[in-house]
């Protein structure tokens, strides 16, 4: 599979392909007749290139960029390592290695994060790389206190399983990252945000999933700790108020992946079947003919090999 990294190179034009259907690309962009057709463009000596004025220069140069991706296609390889990254991704506690992650990795990492979708490409996100053993120290001693917190607020039941489960990496993974939501970025009124205002939010969790599924790609773990005080957290990284703390990762190589989820192994909930989950045309809409086949189709899909 190509490194994300690695841009394909542009094929070379056909010469002819310039004087395709000019009319139509006029009709998109009026400018288009001139640029096809050199001798639409008056000139004093016909053999010199008059200097282009610096809003021509800035239009050239933006229509100079491919519109379109220029290899759009998987390879089956390539579809099936996406497919391979979603199925393998879990949310790693307890097997963190100390080992630093190479800052070309992390690299890659933060920029798959950073090409997430967003409303309106409004990319709300920020990311806090702390390394700290001293900030991460605050971070874990306000986990404890939420953890503490929260197992109280289990039945009987559940309380000695919760007490039994490792949540959390934050000192044994080298590095943590938080993610940020700015959602005063680009101004009050952003594209796509309108009439759904949370929209911002959910564009900073796309960005965390991106993160996620590059880092198993890459081989590292990555855990979410989701047990604070969103107070503490903000003092531990000195956070201003008006910026949401989405989500605190705790990333790093790992000595196994566990095959199954780790709270599904440990019997606190199995995954739900995907055919009871789905509607059609509405609410808890019935499945037509068609529908049917849907999910006699999801069920004879095989979950990617572990």
């Amino acid at each position: 599979m190509s490194s994300p990294t690695q841009a394909h190179a542009a094929p070379a034009r056909d010469h002819a392909r310039t004087n395709l259907d000019a009319d139509a690309a006029t009709r998109l962009d009026p400018e288009a007749a001139t640029r096809l057709d050199p001798e639409a463009v008056r000139r004093p000596d016909p053999d010199a290139a008059a200097p282009l004025s610096s809003d021509a220069s800035a239009g050239f140069a933006a229509n100079s960029q491919p519109r379109f991706q220029t290899d759009p296609r998987f390879t089956a390889a390539e579809r099936d390592a996406v497919y391979r990254a979603i199925h393998t991704r879990r949310d790693v506690r307890g097997e963190f290695l100390p080992d630093a992650i190479p800052d070309e990795v992390l690299a890659r990492v933060l920029t798959a994060a950073h090409h997430a979708p967003s409303v309106g490409f409004m990319q709300p996100w920020d990311f806090i790389v702390v390394r700290s053993r001293e900030v991460r120290a605050k971070i874990h001693a306000d986990f404890l206190a939420a953890h503490a917190e929260a197992e109280q607020m289990f039945d009987a039941e559940k309380r000695a399983t919760y007490r039994n489960l490792k949540l959390e990496g934050i000192l044994e993974s080298p590095v943590n990252i938080c993610i940020t939501c700015d959602r005063s970025r680009h101004g009050p009124v952003v594209i796509g945000r309108t009439h759904i205002g949370a929209m911002d939010i959910y564009s900073a969790v796309c960005a965390v999933q991106n993160l996620w599924l590059a880092a198993r790609a890459e081989g590292l773990g990555v855990g979410w700790v989701s047990i604070l005080h969103p107070p503490a957290l903000r003092e531990a990284l000195g956070i201003p108020q008006e910026i949401i703390p989405i989500a605190y990762l705790c990333v790093g190589y790992v000595r196994d992946f566990h095959a199954r989820p780790e709270l599904e192994a440990a019997g606190w909930l199995k995954r739900m079947p995907l055919p009871e989950l789905l509607h059609f045309d509405g609410w808890q809409g019935p499945a037509d003919a068609a529908g049917q086949a849907l999910a006699e189709a999801i069920r004879a899909v095989q979950p990617f090999p572990r």
